[in-house]
């Protein structure tokens, strides 16, 4: 599989990441054993990049990491962490926790679960009001200086964030939803990151599953995230539904899936952009490797464009009560 390298200075990596966190969390019950086969075929077709956070299923996730990584080339994968929010045992949340000496403690707890002596990506899930960006990126630095971490990243922070984090120690990439219907970071977040070296880790490729050509309206169910995210409510889903049939129009006139030419359109908008592909089973992870070898020509992109453009979406991407911790929400 082709290799791009996060930032000026972060590490080389699969041009497609894994993105772990539907094994444990959100998405409803996933099958351990199908969790496992899809890791070790990711790795075996070529994949270095796995994304998890230790929050995902309270720890759950980087167990079963933990336990893929014990029959899998660790030095030759790059293992990222996303730390810093607070769950209950009724898996509620309760905030967000990025002291130096909390990032010590998440750490150290990480490195037990996966059972490494270091994450080659960390970073703080959101960025904690409470503390500012500098004492969190000191701590890692640190850390890096004492070989537990090997690179700094960020996740859904804002331009001005990403300033100040990166002039305390270089950051690698940022972790942020970006995709054919939340395309909000291309107005200031993404040149920041480009003018500064950072890479770009993204996540919901598909949406969550909306682009995928596999959603219907009867999915859903108990303890998914879909079923309070607004861009599958009512008249939202309705019509967001109808630009995934759009895109399935022209996936099919190219002998590709919807899926497939989601993410190929996100590994397309630049060399510096890792999709993360957040397969929990082999057959999806299966379809989209297929959009690894793809090369969308100018063509195709117009056809996308005029089919989604931007702001396309109806709907935020978050619930406003999750939307209000998103740094990068407040600064484009």
């Amino acid at each position: 599989m082709e290799q791009r390298r996060l930032g000026q200075t972060g590490p080389h990596v699969s041009a497609l990441g894994l993105g772990c966190m539907g094994m444990s969390d959100f998405y409803g019950p996933a099958d351990r054993a199908e969790s496992l086969a899809t890791l070790s075929m990711a790795v075996e077709r070529g994949i270095t990049l796995l994304d998890t956070g230790d929050f995902y299923g309270m720890g759950h996730n980087e167990m079963l990491i933990g336990e893929a990584l014990r029959s899998l080339p660790r030095d030759r994968l790059q293992v990222s962490v996303k730390f810093g929010a607070l769950r209950d045992p009724d898996a509620g949340w309760s905030g967000y926790d990025s002291r130096p000496a909390a990032v010590r403690n998440f750490l150290a707890y990480s490195l037990q679960r996966l059972g490494t002596d270091h994450i080659d990506i960390y970073r703080p899930a959101r960025l904690d009001p409470d503390v500012p960006i500098e004492e969190t990126v000191g701590a890692m630095a640190e850390l890096v200086q004492k070989g537990h971490l090997r690179h700094i990243g960020l996740s859904e922070v804002g331009a001005a964030t990403i300033r100040r984090a990166h002039a305390v120690h270089p950051i690698a990439d940022l972790q942020i939803e970006y995709s054919l219907l939340s395309r909000g970071i291309e107005d200031d977040i993404l040149p920041t990151c480009r003018e500064l070296g950072i890479g770009i880790t993204a996540y919901g490729v598909l949406s969550r599953g909306l682009i995928s050509g596999h959603w219907s309206k009867d999915r859903g169910g108990a303890r998914d995230f879909r079923a309070i995210s607004p861009r599958f409510q009512g008249g939202n889903l309705d019509h967001n539904l109808a630009l995934a049939e759009a895109l399935r129009g022209i996936a099919e006139r190219h002998g590709a899936t919807p899926a497939q030419l989601a993410v190929a359109w996100v590994a397309s908008r630049g060399g510096d952009i890792v999709p993360l592909v957040g397969a929990r089973r082999r057959d999806r992870l299966e379809e989209a490797l297929g959009a690894a070898a793809m090369r969308l020509d100018a063509g195709i992109l117009a056809a996308i464009e005029a089919a989604i453009p931007p702001g396309a979406a109806a709907g935020a991407r978050y619930p406003d009560s999750q939307l209000a911790h998103m740094d990068s929400e407040r600064q484009g």
